[in-house]
C-alpha cells in the first residue's frame, strides 16, 4: 500500500465514523511531512452547524497543531471533492495538495462544478489529485443517501 492510499484509508475510516453518527460520510486527513496532523469527519448534524464539514474541522486542527495559519507543505486527503466553502478555506489556508476520492457532481469545487482550488483570480492555487480510491469513497456516499431515501427522509432527517 502506498503512502497516499494509507492516508486516504484513514479518511475513509473517518467517513465511517460519520456514517455511524448519521452524518453524511465524509472524512478528511491533513498530512505534514508525512505525518497525520489532523483527522476529522462531518459533524454538521451533531453541532447543528452547516460549516462543520470534515475539511473545515481538519483545517482548524492542523493550524492549531502547527501553530500557524498557513498549511504550506501540507496535503489534504478527503473522501469526496470539497465544496465551494471548503475549497475556499483550503485556498485561504495555502494548503499545497488536495487528494480526493469521489467527484461531487452537485457541489464539487475542485474541478467538477467549479474550480475554486485552481482559480486564476485567487492568490493561491492548490495542486488537485482526484480519484484516489474513488469507487470506495463514492459507494459510501451513494449507499448513505440510498438508505436515507428508503427511510423516506432527506439528508437532513426531514420527511420527504
Amino acid at each position: 500500500m502506498d503512502t497516499h492510499e494509507i492516508f486516504m484509508r484513514e479518511a475513509i475510516r473517518q467517513a465511517k465514523i460519520a456514517t455511524d453518527k448519521d452524518e453524511v460520510p465524509v472524512g478528511a486527513v491533513i498530512v505534514h511531512q508525512n505525518q497525520m496532523i489532523a483527522k476529522a469527519h462531518n459533524q454538521v448534524e451533531m453541532l447543528k452547524d452547516p460549516t462543520a464539514h470534515a475539511e473545515m474541522i481538519a483545517i482548524t486542527q492542523a493550524t492549531n497543531t502547527l501553530s500557524c495559519k498557513w498549511l504550506h507543505e501540507c496535503s489534504l486527503y478527503v473522501t469526496i471533492e470539497p465544496c465551494s466553502m471548503c475549497a475556499g478555506a483550503l485556498v485561504l489556508s495555502r494548503i499545497q495538495n488536495i487528494y480526493f476520492g469521489a467527484e461531487d457532481p452537485k457541489t464539487g469545487a475542485c474541478g467538477t462544478v467549479l474550480n475554486i482550488a485552481q482559480h486564476n483570480h485567487l492568490n493561491h492555487k492548490i495542486e488537485v489529485h482526484k480519484g484516489l480510491l474513488a469507487d470506495e469513497c463514492g459507494f459510501m456516499i451513494s449507499e448513505f443517501f440510498q438508505k436515507k431515501r428508503k427511510q423516506g427522509r432527506d439528508s437532513f432527517g426531514h420527511e420527504n
